[in-house]
């Protein structure tokens, strides 16, 4: 497989650790790499999509945007995965909560991942694919938000196609369903790490909720969600 790919300019596989987070916004990636890591060098800046590998706690680990939407991170961890041979990879993003308990916040680890999506349909399998998460990643994530002692919860997320949905009630039948929050890359993620045997989690920061409408700023988006970026950075 050659490198650099289409997307991603590292000229080595050196170039991006075997453990790499994964934030929608490039610029949180930026934040993660300015604020936590050591030694940092940048390895892309392809269409803005900024990625660094640096140190942390003297381990290497990398940290890359993916953009928005299942097709964006799909192509990213593809080409992490398939030609750069990353083997852990740790989506940190922000959600809308489904469910009234949840606050702005709140910490979700996403054990699953249910979909509107059709991204899983190009497998052709003769069923439904669930999209799950690596239970290595989440065991670990769980007991490092126990000792940070923030408020987590773990259960179903939904991977959306749709940020603005013609049905503004959808996410309501999905809520009778149990699922925590909506997002827009998960199952993608997930379905992309199974097909290639590599590890796959989401952590989430609830940024908003469809319930009571409260929601934080885009600036709190970027850089204030530090309790998942510390959860992560931890595994």
């Amino acid at each position: 497989m050659a490198i650099p790919t289409p997307h991603i300019s590292a000229t080595s596989k050196d170039l991006i650790a075997e453990t790499i987070l994964l934030p929608g916004d490039p610029l949180r990636a930026k934040f993660i790499a300015d604020n936590f890591l050591e030694d940092v060098i940048q390895f892309n800046a392809v269409r803005n999509m900024l990625g660094f590998t640096g140190t942390y706690k003297g381990k290497r680990i990398s940290v890359m945007g993916t953009g928005m939407g299942m097709p964006s991170i799909g192509i990213y961890s593809y080409e992490l995965i398939n030609f750069y041979g990353v083997k852990n990879l740790i989506r940190v993003g922000s959600c809308g909560a489904l469910q009234p308990y949840l606050k702005l916040y709140d910490i979700i680890i996403g054990m699953s991942a249910s979909t509107n999506s059709n991204y899983l349909h190009q497998y052709n399998l003769p069923g439904t694919f669930a999209p799950t998460a690596s239970f290595e990643l989440l065991e670990k994530a769980v007991k490092v938000a126990r000792e940070l002692g923030v408020r987590y919860h773990v259960g179903n997320i939904l991977s959306s196609d749709t940020f603005y949905d013609d049905d503004s009630e959808a996410w309501k039948r999905w809520a009778k369903m149990g699922v925590l929050a909506v997002e827009m890359e998960a199952a993608a993620l997930y379905a992309n790490a199974a097909r290639a045997g590599a590890n796959a989690l989401t952590i989430l920061t609830v940024s908003d909720s469809l319930v009571t409408h409260e929601e934080t700023t885009a600036e709190e988006r970027q850089t204030a969600f530090t309790n998942m970026m510390k959860i992560a950075l931890e595994l």
